[in-house]
């Protein structure tokens, strides 16, 4: 077979953590489309709609990466090339401002942003990746949400000559019917909602990766929110993972809030207004706060590190035991009563 073939190096930020940026791609213990080992990964994409696949490799100051992309055709362009790959490299996490601006609005906060060095937030390969996982996620468990993926990138059969299947693209996506989603596992309203967000990427209705160097945060949003099926904590999530965009509120977060319950020992009743206080007074450096928490190892908890969260619309009690429980109207899914994912950050 044919294959077009790029390789180079990207340095990494100082105290870069790139256990974080691996223990997040292996969240789907099956390997269908990321395959973690040692200190690499090897990850299925399309590139050009084409099968690729994007490999990196860390070192302890670079990473070495490579993508081979299956069939005839022209060699990547380098640039877009290096794009994808360093969408990890920016930090999550600065000192002076941030720091301060946290602590002086809530002190209580102050020894857990002062723990994590080179905390950064782990983002998807594209910001499509990024849009259709965030719906797969609403108000199921991570272990239902990562085996409905599965089965979506299976249903989709885009598969690289290494064995890795690849994450459909929009293209893809928009090509399969209603049927073929629902039985990769989505429910009607999930499917009609991704049958949708695939047209509209593929058509340049949404044109999520010419926005992803600079994007138009204002806009993005609009343009989301007015789809059925995309509620608020979509929209941020895919905001932040997809184009690392750290201005977004905190109480749209299962995670967030079950372990700013556990951090700051208040009760559930006193956090959603809590949550929604902390998050205008740091509201520029939101998703930062966000980050620290997924991060946060509540004690005797045995959670720490990036896990993936269960994920509502748009609030995030119905997640937790408790008597307080809602029904998201943006996607139509129905309640789930967890605790353990709680503390699971998407």
């Amino acid at each position: 077979m044919r294959q077009a073939r790029i390789a180079f190096r990207l340095a990494l930020l100082p105290a870069y953590r790139a256990g974080d940026f691996l223990a997040f791609h292996r969240r789907d213990a099956a390997a269908t489309a990321e395959r973690v080992a040692g200190n690499a990964l090897q990850k299925g994409v399309v590139w050009a709609g084409r099968p690729a696949c994007l490999g990196v490799r860390f070192g302890t100051r670079q990473a070495a990466v490579e993508l081979v992309v299956d069939g005839a055709g022209a060699l990547p362009e380098p640039d877009a090339a290096r794009r994808m790959a360093r969408r990890d490299a920016r930090p999550a996490a600065g000192r002076g401002g941030f720091r301060g601006r946290v602590t002086a609005s809530t002190p209580e906060l102050g020894p857990l942003i002062a723990a994590p060095s080179g905390l950064r937030v782990p983002l998807l390969a594209t910001p499509f990746e990024a849009l259709v996982w965030a719906v797969i996620g609403q108000e199921i468990s991570l272990a239902a949400a990562t085996a409905v993926r599965r089965r979506l990138i299976e249903a989709a059969g885009i598969r690289h000559s290494n064995g890795l299947l690849c994450h459909p693209d929009a293209a893809r996506l928009a090509r399969m019917d209603a049927a073929g989603l629902r039985a990769a596992g989505l429910s009607q309203a999930k499917a009609l909602t991704i049958a949708a967000l695939g047209r509209d990427a593929a058509d340049g209705t949404l044109p999520l990766d010419a926005w992803a160097d600079a994007p138009p945060v204002a806009q993005i949003r609009a343009q989301l929110a007015a789809i059925r099926g995309v509620g608020p904590w979509t929209v941020e999530y895919t905001l932040l993972r997809g184009f690392g965009h750290l201005d977004g509120s905190l109480h749209g977060d299962v995670a967030v809030r079950r372990k700013l319950q556990l951090l700051l020992r208040r009760q559930e009743k006193d956090l959603c207004a809590g949550s929604r206080a902390l998050a205008g007074a740091v509201h520029a450096v939101a998703r930062l706060v966000a980050a620290h928490l997924w991060a946060w190892r509540a004690p005797g908890s045995g959670f720490s590190g990036w896990r993936e969260p269960c994920s509502t619309e748009p609030h995030l009690t119905r997640c937790l035991r408790l008597e307080s429980h809602t029904t998201d109207r943006a996607s139509g899914g129905q309640i789930c009563g967890r605790t353990q994912d709680a503390l699971q950050p998407l």
